[in-house]
């Protein structure tokens, strides 16, 4: 039997990257990266962060997630970009299309990331660490982006190989090289270790991953719970998960938004929270799921986080009915005080459902079943804005908001 071979293919800096195709194919003469540049949320819709860098502009210590504020100290004379979501879905599909023309096996593992299993492919491609040269190079001409690819011999140990030396490199850590390539490194570079677990970790005297994978395991595991123990595996490189093209199903739907001022009354809130319910209604029932337990998340004016759920008596994916308890909940929650961020999420997805009747409302929900059904395929067929509610006539909220609304909910692509 082959010895597994697990290819980790990551797009460099990847929405500034395909921002920079996106512009030189609209005839914009600067590659972008090649300046100190950004992709940056909207300042005026509170989104104002860096959400992509260039390497000259890495240079500046500019990071991912700091203010856009803060960025233009450190580079006066930076460039900032606005994103456009439809392209980077575009692009994403494209990488993803090109890696199973060379892999049996491609899981996507993010928007720019995949990893593919390249086992028993040798007698194809020859050398599979000499060939992942040859399909970085392919990935570059075809598409235009760079990538890093790590190699190994399973999804973990890839994926840590990816993140050394970048741009355009490949890069290898197979469990021999683990002490001298992995172990020196940090502990907050290892893949699932956060900025709580590493502050918990430096407490303990655990500074490197080689510390981490030499520590005692039960002892971490008393600190971290089973969290400890996933971490201690991965820095001593074992993971069993196989690459697999089939995505497990979601256990929960869920949005949020950050609006663009102070709200202070309740029917404006409701508003929003109707957009983001409509929103998740609808990709439960493109998946077929049902829900039953909904919550609403606030951040008020002041960065305080507040939460609330609720279970239902019985699984839902009707849209008037998650609006209706999202209502409830935000009037159990709301204390008067500015709102900044509001999300709907849900929890216990099923795609069984299982209806205790009612009397009073099985007539109604089978009337909006068959209302979402035919709304869903009207915005199916002509478009997403093709029909809305009233109240969103007068375009003080988007009909369907939260993620990164029509690009990541339905991949659409337009001349941006």
């Amino acid at each position: 039997m082959p010895e597994p071979v697990i290819f980790h293919v990551d797009v460099n800096s990847a929405f500034l990257s395909w921002e920079a195709c996106f512009l030189l194919k609209k005839g914009y003469e600067v590659d972008i990266r090649r300046i100190p540049s950004v992709i940056g949320g909207s300042e005026a819709m509170r989104h104002g962060i860096v959400l992509a860098k260039s390497a000259p502009a890495k240079a500046f210590r500019i990071t991912t997630g700091e203010p856009l504020a803060q960025a233009r100290r450190k580079c006066p004379h930076l460039q900032v970009f606005p994103p456009h979501y439809e392209v980077y879905v575009e692009n994403s599909k494209s990488l993803m299309d090109l890696l199973r023309r060379y892999a049996p096996e491609v899981e996507q593992f993010s928007i720019d990331e995949a990893y593919c299993d390249m086992t028993g492919t040798e007698k194809l491609y020859g050398d599979l660490t000499v060939f992942a040269h040859t399909l970085k190079d392919t990935i570059h001409s075809e598409l235009g982006f760079t990538v890093n690819i790590g190699i190994s011999k399973n999804k973990i140990l890839a994926k840590m190989a990816s993140d050394f030396e970048k741009p355009d490199r490949v890069h290898t850590l197979f469990p021999e090289e683990i002490p001298h390539k992995m172990w020196p490194l940090p502990v907050e570079e290892l893949f699932y270790v956060g900025r709580s677990s590493y502050k918990k970790l430096h407490n303990l005297g655990i500074y490197t991953i080689g510390d981490l994978a030499h520590y005692d395991k039960d002892i971490l595991i008393s600190h971290l719970n089973k969290h400890g123990e996933t971490i201690w595996n991965f820095a001593n490189g074992i993971d069993v998960a196989e690459v697999t093209a089939s995505q497990p199903e979601n256990k929960g739907y869920g949005n949020s938004l950050t609006i663009h001022y102070d709200v202070e009354d309740g029917d404006t809130a409701k508003m929003f929270l109707l957009s983001l319910c409509e929103t998740v209604g609808a990709r439960l029932r493109s998946d077929h799921a049902f829900i039953k337990t909904i919550s609403v998340s606030m951040v008020d004016s002041s960065f305080h986080h507040h939460s609330r759920q609720m279970t239902l008596p019985s699984a839902t994916n009707i849209t008037e009915k998650i609006f209706y308890c999202a209502c409830q909940l935000f009037d159990q929650l709301w204390k008067g005080e500015p709102i900044r961020l509001l999300g709907v999420s849900t929890s216990k997805a099923t795609k069984e459902q299982f209806t205790q009747y009612n009397l009073f409302d099985t007539e109604t929900d089978e009337k909006y079943k068959k209302l979402n059904s035919a709304i869903d395929q009207i915005r199916t067929r002509y478009g997403e804005d093709s029909v809305k509610r009233a109240r969103f006539l007068e375009d003080q909220a988007e009909h369907m908001s939260g993620g990164i609304n029509k690009a990541k909910r339905t991949g659409i692509t337009k001349d941006a």
